[in-house]
């Protein structure tokens, strides 16, 4: 059996899947397992009125900010998630071209559950926290996906 992937090499793989991410400009990196953080810049697409980001955007980086904490952590054993919930604090309003840079935590992780917090930040604006949030996401076997054989490849693949 061969041994499991590193978690940056997981991540690595989990960013090539990650269409939304690429498509959105987001960059992942991670600290350390359950220690995240994406980067963005708000571009034309992403507003909903002049000069103003779609509040639906600032959910979707906070959505995966959350998410990629956990997932990070799950990677450890061979697990993936899923979110469960998630809510969203906007608390200051986010321009176009504004760098964002969301930082996730893993709160808490148990059996089933994965608890992580963020917020976003704009640099560019003295480190405003412009949103907060927390998620709750399902832990669950690698097994049950499609995609395992890529992120957890196993022997019989590898002899074929």
């Amino acid at each position: 059996m061969q041994p499991t992937p590193d978690v940056p090499t997981l991540i690595a793989l989990y960013n090539q899947m990650n269409q939304y991410g690429r498509t959105n400009g987001m960059e992942l990196t991670v600290a350390q397992p359950g220690d995240v953080r994406y980067t963005m810049t708000v571009r034309d697409e992403h507003l909903s009125s002049p000069g103003t980001c779609h509040g639906g955007v600032l959910a979707g980086l906070m959505d995966a900010t959350l998410g990629a904490a956990a997932l990070s952590l799950a990677f450890t054993a061979g697990e993936l998630v899923s979110t469960v919930e998630f809510k969203i604090n906007y608390l200051a309003p986010v321009r176009l071209h504004d760098e964002l840079v969301a930082h996730g935590v893993v709160e808490h992780s148990g059996k089933t559950l994965v608890v992580s917090s963020a917020f976003i930040t704009c640099p560019a604006r003295d480190n405003l926290v412009v949103a907060r949030g927390m998620g709750t996401f399902n832990r669950y076997p690698a097994t049950k996906r499609d995609f395992h054989d890529l992120l957890f490849p196993s022997e019989d693949r590898a002899n074929e």
